[in-house]
């Protein structure tokens, strides 16, 4: 798109400035490419760097085991994972979800959710019939 009295936007997005000694030097227009990083640009990420990490090796694990054992073997271990995930206490109440933490095996690691995230230690409660009403939709 053109604009009358405006030179045509270039299609190369950097803007040539002349050197007295008669050599092109070509400056990047940040406010259009934004500010980019070399490392980036230069080495990939680390597998291990990955936020989903947990995530992805779980359905590499379901993929295995579909692959190995058939399909029942997966659907059983997500059943049970959602039906582990429903039981629960008053949304007042601290839970640490322990039947989940068995089936998925990280009952045996201590990560730094378990020391630095304890509930007991918060310094706002809530309201409990506030926030059971609200989890039941009732508010």
């Amino acid at each position: 798109m053109s604009y009358p009295g405006l030179p045509a936007a270039s299609a190369k997005c950097a803007t040539q400035f002349r050197h007295p000694a008669g050599q092109a030097h070509e400056a990047p227009e940040i406010l259009r490419t934004g500010i980019t990083s070399v490392k980036s640009e230069l080495t990939p990420a680390h597998p291990l760097q990955e936020t989903d990490y947990d995530v992805s090796a779980d359905k590499l694990d379901l993929a295995v085991l579909r692959n190995t054992q058939g399909l029942h073997a997966p659907l059983k271990l997500q059943m049970e994972r959602h039906i582990v995930k429903q039981v629960g206490r008053l949304p007042c109440l601290p839970s640490c979800n322990l039947g989940l933490e068995t089936l998925i095996g990280a009952d045996e690691t201590i990560t730094f959710t378990d020391i630095l995230n304890d509930r007991n230690d918060a310094e706002v409660m809530g309201f409990p019939h506030a926030m059971v009403e609200a989890s039941l939709g009732l508010h």
